[in-house]
């Protein structure tokens, strides 16, 4: 049964969806040629893209995912965070960035095939488009989640409306709008999500007297988890650590060309190395906003009120908001999960346009050719994600389903990178099947995990291992055909590997190492305080 929802609640809604495709209206003449159109490359301010590289990971993993994952794991949803987010943020801030950058390589897949070859960059768009396609259809499911909860609408309807509103905006202003678009839905998110923060604490007289209503298992963040113990505990130490803390993450935050390619629309190289860091200072305490939220939901309806972790946000802002804060808080969601939609609708359309298309197929045609495919890209994109939506209805939480999603292809995609980004005797051969074997070897572990042969505490345990697996059987067997198959030489290296970077790629501010060190600090204390 759905929600109660008041005219002006409504008219609030309305007011944002309008806004955001007045901002595709007003770049639609800045989208200029179409390498501005697809990718936006060096020219935008530095703290417009520390934001939309913030902004463009709060889409439905954050928002709906977090806050489920909250009410169902509590503290130790915190581990997404601090533990999945900064150590890898610094050290693609640091490390990754200045060879992005110097390659000269406009997409993730592109870097691949310079430091590779053409079937490596085929097999990454690939593996890219059908991730990028499944997340979208993700938030889609979230979309139609909250709409049908409010609003009553079908899950057919909410889909449709959705799309054609990312859409929209995407093929009008292309990326450079889609990034501003990110902006708003940023400030709207925290708009939405900031009273709960507020009313949770008051309700149960601050955080303290909020665990205090959780079982014991809820409330620490380390206390209490084994050191491993995968096929028991929901978590455990070496899972988190590894699988999520290195595995998980630095493949999400090194290689997901989403992030990368805000990175890349920074002025200056050191406006791109910024980026990164920018947004996991705000990172550090993003988890305010999504974390206590959840504790909320876990505190206040753990008697089985919800069918789903998944209605945890909505339910308890029909608990507690009222009709102009049910609109912004409805239009927070919303903003959120479209900013992941537009996000990955942008990405999945450049890189089938530029690593495809222009490279293989329609060679050297005019810029508004290109616009033109790039937006044909975004409407098969789009028609994918809607597709793909309907499997989301088989998980009751997001985040379990989104962490499947990146160990079977992030995983291997970061031992592919580490290799071909810090050696050079990594040869194209080895990293083409060994990105394959690993992506075999996640997706087979995840098969036998649902069929019952692998016994695992959680779902979510199920993919730190089995991305831990996927990382390593890529590791090995590249490493292994790298001494049976020709490498390449150091002069056709030459920009696109860490000893190979040139001299001016290579100085690293110490504004910039301060500034890493401090975040460190930062994300350690509070591990230690929340423990």
């Amino acid at each position: 049964m759905h929600a109660s929802i008041s005219p002006l609640t409504l008219a609030i809604v309305g007011t944002y969806l309008l806004i955001t495709l007045f901002i595709g209206y007003a770049f639609r003449r800045s989208g200029g040629d179409a390498t501005t159109f697809l990718h936006a490359r060096k020219i935008l301010p530095t703290a417009v893209t520390a934001l939309a590289f913030l902004a463009a990971n709060c889409g439905a993993l954050e928002i709906i995912g977090i806050v489920a994952a909250s009410a169902k794991y509590g503290m130790l949803a915190l581990h997404f965070y601090w533990m999945g987010a900064i150590p890898a943020m610094i050290f693609v801030a640091l490390f990754m960035m200045p060879i992005y950058a110097q390659s000269r390589a406009y997409t993730v897949p592109e870097f691949l095939r310079l430091r590779f070859d053409r079937k490596t960059q085929v097999l990454s768009v690939s593996a890219l488009s059908l991730m990028m396609g499944l997340i979208s259809g993700i938030s889609l499911y979230a979309i139609s989640l909250i709409v049908s909860l409010f609003l009553g609408w079908t899950f057919q309807e909410t889909v449709t409306l959705a799309a054609a509103v990312v859409l929209c905006y995407v093929l009008v202003g292309g990326l450079r709008a889609t990034i501003y678009n990110e902006l708003l839905q940023l400030a709207v998110t925290i708009a939405g999500l900031a009273p709960l923060v507020f009313l949770g604490l008051r309700r149960f007289h601050g955080l303290k007297g909020m665990t205090a209503s959780l079982p014991i298992q809820m409330t620490h963040a380390w206390s209490g988890l084994s050191l491993i113990q995968p096929k028991l505990a929901p978590m455990d130490i070496f899972g988190i650590v590894f699988g999520l803390g290195f595995v998980l993450s630095f493949g999400y935050w090194c290689t997901d060309f989403v992030l990368i390619q805000r990175a890349l629309a920074a002025k200056t190289l050191q406006g791109s190395m910024r980026t990164p860091l920018i947004a996991a200072s705000f990172k550090l305490f993003f988890p305010l906003l999504v974390v206590v939220p959840g504790l909320t939901v876990a505190a206040l309806f753990r008697q089985g009120t919800l069918t789903t972790f998944d209605q945890a946000l909505p339910t308890l802002m029909t608990h507690y908001y009222g009709p102009i804060l049910l609109g912004v808080g409805i239009s927070g969601i919303l903003a959120s999960l479209m900013s992941s939609l537009a996000g990955n609708i942008s990405a999945l359309s450049t890189i089938c346009t530029h690593d495809l298309y222009k490279t293989y197929i329609g060679k050297d045609k005019s810029d508004a050719h290109y616009i033109w495919v790039g937006r044909f890209a975004a409407l098969g994109a789009t028609l994918f994600g809607v597709a793909t939506a309907w499997m989301a209805l088989r998980y009751n939480n997001l985040m379990d389903y989104l962490q499947l999603l990146f160990s079977l292809f992030n995983a291997p995609l970061l031992a592919t990178f580490l290799l071909g980004m810090f050696t050079t005797s990594t040869t194209p051969d080895a990293a083409f099947w060994g990105l394959i074997s690993g992506m075999l070897t996640a997706i087979g572990h995840n098969v036998l995990f649902h069929a019952g042969w692998i016994v695992y505490g959680s779902p979510m345990s199920a993919n730190f291992y089995g991305a831990i697996c996927g990382f390593l059987i890529c590791l090995a067997v590249t490493v292994t055909l790298s001494t049976f198959t020709r490498r390449k030489s150091i002069e056709e290296l030459r920009g696109v590997t860490y000893q190979t970077r040139t001299a001016v790629a290579s100085p690293i501010s110490r504004g910039l190492w301060v500034f890493a060190g401090a975040l460190i600090v930062a994300c350690v204390v509070l591990n230690f305080y929340f423990r």
